[in-house]
């Protein structure tokens, strides 16, 4: 189980890297006004809903208990940022407020996660 464990985790490193490298590689196109809501950020945040759901299914399954408030919180930043990415993801061009705000979620939720113990 312990293999199974850290295929997730490194597959959750794997969304959040998605997520949060193409977001900034978009910056650079805000000037242009090309900048957009790329299917790497839509995937990686899905990738980071899945395999959270499955991490914390995996403690259940041990017969562990996880910080709920945690999983809480961090569900819920999870959701507002797909929220974001969904309600712009047909937008030909997004503003650096859009791609600041996807980026700083997903920056929390990996916060959130390495420092609330």
């Amino acid at each position: 189980m312990e293999i199974v464990k850290g295929i997730l985790v490194v597959l959750h490193l794997v969304g959040f890297g998605a997520v949060f490298g193409s977001t900034l590689a978009q910056l650079s196109l805000v000037k242009e006004a090309r900048a957009r809501i790329t299917p790497g950020i839509l995937h990686g945040a899905n990738l980071l809903f899945v395999t959270g759901l499955l991490l914390v299914g995996s403690i259940y399954m041990l017969g562990g208990t996880p910080n709920n408030m945690k999983i809480g919180v961090k569900t819920v930043v999870l959701i507002v940022l797909i929220v974001i990415i969904l309600m712009n993801r047909k937008k030909q061009n997004v503003s650096a407020g859009v791609l600041g705000a996807i980026a700083g979620l997903s920056l929390v939720n990996v916060a959130l996660a390495v420092l609330w113990h």
